[in-house]
């Protein structure tokens, strides 16, 4: 249970942090958290997974009259597509998220993406209703973009705002392992039919099976995540807005720092894009590199293998199990050392990483050798993990409570659309019109080089409190710790932290009045 309540101090200056202002999450709870957003999560990118392993198949089922090459790239291009409704699903999901709670909008996501993941399983083939096939295949892969575009701002957000400050990084990190730990299962799934079926029975019922699967998968999912209540920070905000007359109020002011409401009340996009469009640009950014090297991983490699260096289904989806597993288990490694050393620098060390190893990864799947295709694929990972691992704490930490899972939503959905979603069909597209099978090394290049700059001008937030909020631990001691050193902690702002916390309560609150001394609620869990 969350107990709150809101004392104004009656002081205009920043007063100092008593134990009763710091959010107390028990390890318990946070397990809880953890399990039912890493659960989740995995679920949406089993679907995901499927689709990407399929997808050679996909194009032959549903385009069945056309050339190879035109099938692989419808394939590709209807994978593509399920990102332009991310960006959508991303905003409208992300506000709901703001205003009706994280919780609600997952478990919405959630059943969204596995009934649209079952419902592609049954779907008529080519063969049997000509061009409706491929035209109800864009339609529900339509239906996962849009689940997507909620899915992981919401549970970014969830488990970053449950998360102790100190530690945000490596129980952020956790999420991606669910990513990641989905990509594998689906990657087995299909693996194991490959190899157990003959191509004529995979071509003509087998290819359902694994999407088929989603349902009941999706079933334990959902228990797992309807276990988990709304964080305490939202709850924070929620009951700053509700002592201001406004518990469901529209934003009013336009970014950090400002010091006064306006006239009229203004959207929650309006506060991002004027006061916080720097940090959508940077979480933009971190986004198109670190996705851009995910979904080369995860989403076309078993194409590029298969196609272009012409390896068997089979041995080319293989190849990749024990590379997604390893890099599973090095996420949270990753994540952890950002708590230590800091966001900026491991993500900064990732974009590096990724514009310098991608042609020796390159050179050595290209040698034909199975062998050296997975430490190829391995050199890949390394910097992908630096990025992946640290997506999740580090874009959810540059917005406040206020507009978070917007802010997210939005920087993440849209770099996904235009740069991830459509990496494997710019990959495969420069491979066909170049004839040059390490074109696709060139456009990581790019984006890599892209994260560095955006690594460059972001501001740390490893350690510290999440925008907005109060600082956050998992024990009663280390709350009364913290305020103790609170004068000599080098990760504690308190001033800043009074500030950000009135202009936050303002934007909830619709323009209400506020002092920078006044204690928003005492929250624990």
């Amino acid at each position: 249970m969350v107990s709150q309540q809101s004392v104004a101090s009656g002081s205009e200056q920043p007063r100092r942090l008593r134990v009763e202002d710091v959010i107390v999450v028990k390890k318990s709870v946070l397990r809880r958290a953890i399990a039912g957003t890493v659960v989740g999560n995995l679920m949406e990118w089993y679907d995901v997974g499927v689709y990407g392993y399929l997808a050679v198949t996909i194009g032959h089922v549903f385009l069945s009259n056309a050339a190879d090459s035109v099938q692989r790239l419808f394939s590709l291009g209807v994978f593509a597509v399920t990102f332009i409704a991310r960006p959508l699903g991303g905003v409208l999901l992300g506000s709901l998220g703001d205003r009706l709670g994280r919780q609600r909008v997952l478990a919405f996501t959630l059943l969204a993406m596995s009934t649209a993941t079952f419902l592609i399983g049954v779907l008529p083939d080519f063969a049997q209703v000509g061009g409706w096939a491929p035209l109800a295949l864009v339609v529900l892969k339509l239906v996962q973009g849009f689940s997507t575009g909620g899915e992981y701002a919401g549970a970014t957000t969830l488990i970053t705002e449950y998360a102790p400050d100190k530690h945000r990084g490596f129980y952020s990190s956790l999420l991606d392992v669910g990513s990641y730990l989905g990509f594998a299962l689906g990657a087995v799934v299909v693996s194991i039919m490959q190899i157990n079926v003959a191509d004529s029975i995979m071509n003509n019922w087998g290819w359902r099976v694994p999407f088929i699967l989603a349902l009941p998968l999706a079933i334990v999912a959902v228990y797992f995540r309807n276990r988990v209540d709304d964080t305490p920070i939202y709850l924070q905000g929620q009951r700053a807005a509700a002592d201001s007359g406004d518990a469901i109020a529209r934003p009013s002011v336009a970014g950090e720092g400002s010091e006064s409401a306006t006239a009229a009340p203004k959207s929650g996009f309006s506060v991002l894009f004027h006061g916080y469009w720097r940090q959508l640009l940077i979480g933009f950014t971190l986004v198109a590199t670190g996705n851009t090297l995910g979904y080369t991983l995860t989403s076309y490699m078993p194409t590029y293998l298969t196609t272009t260096l012409h390896y068997d289904t089979a041995h080319g989806n293989l190849v990749t199990i024990p590379v997604l597993v390893l890099l599973a288990g090095l996420i949270p490694v990753m994540g952890a050392l950002s708590d230590r050393f800091g966001r900026k620098t491991i993500l900064l060390s990732g974009a590096l990483l990724g514009a310098i190893v991608v042609v020796p990864a390159f050179l050595l799947m290209m040698t034909g050798s199975l062998v050296e295709t997975f430490f190829g694929l391995l050199l890949l990972s390394i910097p992908m993990s630096c990025l992946v691992a640290n997506i999740a704490s580090t874009l959810p930490a540059l917005f406040p409570t206020s507009v978070r899972y917007s802010g997210m939503g939005i920087s993440y959905n849209f770099a996904a659309t235009l740069f991830a979603g459509t990496a494997p069909l710019i990959m495969e597209s420069l491979v066909t019109v170049s004839g040059n099978a390490l074109a696709p090394a060139f456009w990581i290049i790019f984006t890599s080089a892209a994260g560095v700059v955006a690594a460059l001008c972001l501001k740390e937030s490893a350690r510290k409190p999440m925008l907005g909020a109060m600082p956050t631990v998992s024990t009663e001691a280390e709350a009364r710790q913290l305020v103790a050193t609170q004068d000599s902690n080098p990760d504690l702002d308190v001033a800043a932290l009074w500030k950000e916390a009135a202009s936050d309560r303002k934007i909830l609150a619709g323009g209400a009045d506020s002092a920078p001394g006044d204690r928003l609620v005492n929250g624990k869990i």
